[in-house]
């Protein structure tokens, strides 16, 4: 008998037993951001079909195991000593430590994915050069951020009206139509979809009172979430 049927029992029990504590810890929250990015990822899925996806700044999410079930190749990687201070295991999948500033991954990917991560980036604009770089000539990205179509903000969490009382030790930016136009000079790439969501009653994210639901909007209309599809350059263009 070898040293993985040994410890293949001892070790399930343990994991099962931190999944049924966590399981009986669960409380019901107001509705965050999830699903309506994770919905936005599907719908493109479905729409691209790639082979391979890599997810930057997965942290705890479980979305590269979904996206796995799902019959896709995923790759999965985080800064683990940058945002996580204190590191973290992800109970759903293996992470691959790496920072999208410098990143040692080579790819290319047919999509790649950037979940509610960038804005926690104050070089914004090389993790987004990077996030391109990864996917393959005519590939595709898919951002998804605290958004204002017309004025950046630096830390929403700042905002007098910011519903987060307690800051926490990272900063979470509002990007506008100005710092997509950057990525996109700076990148060659193409924003090809987009949609605005609306959380709260506030200018931007976490500011003003939450709505009960989300609502879709538009560029016209308030909103504090865009969800975005970039396709790559083209190689031989």
């Amino acid at each position: 008998m070898n040293i993985a049927t040994l410890l293949h029992k001892p070790l399930n029990f343990a994991v099962e037993a931190v999944l049924h504590r966590q399981y009986l810890r669960q409380k019901p929250i107001l509705f965050n951001e999830r699903p309506v990015e994770y919905q936005y990822v599907f719908r493109q899925l479905i729409r691209l079909c790639p082979k391979t996806i890599l997810d930057a700044g997965t942290g705890k999410s479980a979305l590269p195991s979904l996206l796995k079930t799902c019959g896709f190749a995923v790759t999965a990687i985080d800064n683990k000593s940058a945002y996580w201070k204190n590191g973290f295991s992800n109970w759903h999948y293996h992470i691959i430590q790496d920072d999208i500033l410098r990143p040692a991954l080579q790819g290319p990917f047919d999509l790649v994915l950037c979940i509610s991560v960038l804005e926690h980036i104050p070089e914004h604009a090389l993790a987004v050069a990077n996030l391109m770089r990864l996917a393959r000539p005519g590939g595709h990205v898919i951002l998804t951020f605290p958004y204002h179509e017309y004025r950046y903000c630096p830390n929403v969490y700042e905002a007098r009206d910011s519903d987060v009382k307690t800051k926490p030790n990272f900063i979470t930016q509002a990007f506008s139509r100005k710092e997509v136009d950057l990525w996109l000079r700076q990148t060659g790439s193409t924003l090809i979809d987009q949609e605005y969501w609306r959380f709260y009653t506030g200018e931007y994210w976490t500011t003003g009172a939450k709505l009960t639901r989300p609502e879709r909007a538009t560029d016209a209309t308030p909103h504090q979430i865009a969800c975005m599809l970039f396709e790559t350059k083209n190689s031989g263009i």
